[in-house]
């Protein structure tokens, strides 16, 4: 009876342990990292069809929407720090410029990391607290977007002093591109006689590890794959340069274009509320879009006058988030006076062509069920 009594005991007494939880979970994701990213990715695409399938179905599937994506923030944090504890000898992939820029601010600057983290908690949930809002009243909801877009505002700003006046990146942090259980597959791959036999990129290949220092001597390619095998050695000009050269600091006006960028949410949310009784108006539209579209034009001349070679001489991440950010001005044809005096006409058009047609009549049906978003929810459609 004792014996049972002790049992049960413990048992109980290992449930209510939330490390124990806690660091079994852990476990889990780290071991099944490229799982648990096709999980993550695939409560992502089923939430796409949610909206407009119940009766206010909105807002739960915002919940979670901000559930999966504050989730994926917790899993990138612990694939990080067990990539970090893995031993040097370990071969690792090489990053992506982003992940290379991001990972040296935030172990450089543990309130970049804060601030960063702050900004993108933020960024996952701004949706979902203006729809809470939003039942408080609309003036309620209009005071939670202002003050939600300062918030961010002042993050970026304190990220751009702390970066030593470089441009913002997004995401500010870096992304999960590693499984540590597959690095730890490489090093635990079969040894005989220190020979390693490995089978990457499709290869047959054989590697010498050196038996006083452990670390392994290149192996040669099938030689029917000679120049992929070159090609993927080649080292680019942002391969060698140290993380923070990645990008350029501004100042004068470079400097002001990017501080024009980081506020035009604010002001553009201000202007909103100013024009509220006027949905049509297109003044907030004007105001928001001309401070974006002027503020790349400051920062293109900017580099083509500070920077050797001009635009051509920008770094792969300089040329990306300029790309990344002309492609979401694209966003202005859902916000605002554009949208309710053109776009508006032209989608509701557009799905009731697309209606009764084999499959391109889902996609009606989809878009109807996004309506109500892109007409109610001013985080439905923003991009910073």
């Amino acid at each position: 009876m004792d014996s049972h009594a002790s049992t049960l005991s413990e048992v109980t007494s290992t449930l209510l342990r939330p490390s124990k939880w806690v660091s079994s979970y852990e476990d889990i994701v780290t071991k099944n990292s490229n799982t648990v990213g096709q999980i993550e990715s695939a409560l992502r695409s089923l939430i796409y069809i949610i909206p407009g399938r119940f009766r206010e179905s909105e807002l739960p599937s915002e919940c979670v929407h901000s559930g999966v994506q504050l989730l994926s923030l917790y899993h990138d944090s612990l694939v990080t720090r067990v990539i970090s504890q893995l031993p040097s000898t370990i071969p690792r992939p090489p990053l992506s410029p982003h992940a290379r820029y991001t990972k040296y601010w935030t172990i450089k600057s543990p309130q970049y990391r804060n601030i960063a983290l702050a900004l993108q908690m933020i960024q996952y949930t701004e949706l979902l607290w203006e729809m809470l809002a939003r039942r408080r009243g609309e003036k309620v909801r209009r005071r939670v977007i202002i003050m939600i877009e300062i918030a961010k505002a002042l993050c970026r700003l304190l990220l751009l002093r702390l970066t030593n006046s470089r441009p913002l990146v997004s995401p500010p942090l870096p992304e999960r591109e590693q499984d540590p259980r597959a690095l730890e597959t490489e090093r635990d791959s079969g040894d005989w006689n220190g020979m390693d036999t490995l089978s990457s990129d499709g290869l047959s290949e054989l590697s010498w590890t050196m038996p006083r220092t452990g670390l392994s001597l290149p192996s040669l390619p099938d030689t029917s794959d000679i120049s992929n095998y070159l090609i993927s050695k080649v080292l680019t000009a942002d391969d060698v340069k140290p993380p923070k050269s990645l990008l350029h600091r501004v100042s004068g006006q470079g400097q002001l274009a990017e501080v024009l960028y980081i506020l035009r949410p604010v002001i553009y949310a201000l202007a909103l509320q100013r024009w509220s009784g006027n949905k049509r108006s297109w003044s907030p539209w004007l105001i928001g879009f001309g401070l974006e579209y002027g503020s790349r034009q400051l920062a293109k001349r900017d580099l083509k006058e500070r920077v050797a070679g001009g635009l051509r001489g920008l770094t792969g991440l300089e040329r990306d988030e300029l790309r990344k950010r002309g492609w979401n001005m694209g966003w202005w044809l859902m916000r605002g006076a554009f949208y309710e005096n053109f776009t508006k006409q032209w989608i509701k058009s557009t799905a009731e062509r697309l209606k009764g047609k084999p499959l391109l009549g889902l996609l009606g049906e989809l878009v109807d069920d996004y309506e109500f978003l892109w007409e109610n929810y001013y985080f439905s459609t923003a991009t910073l």
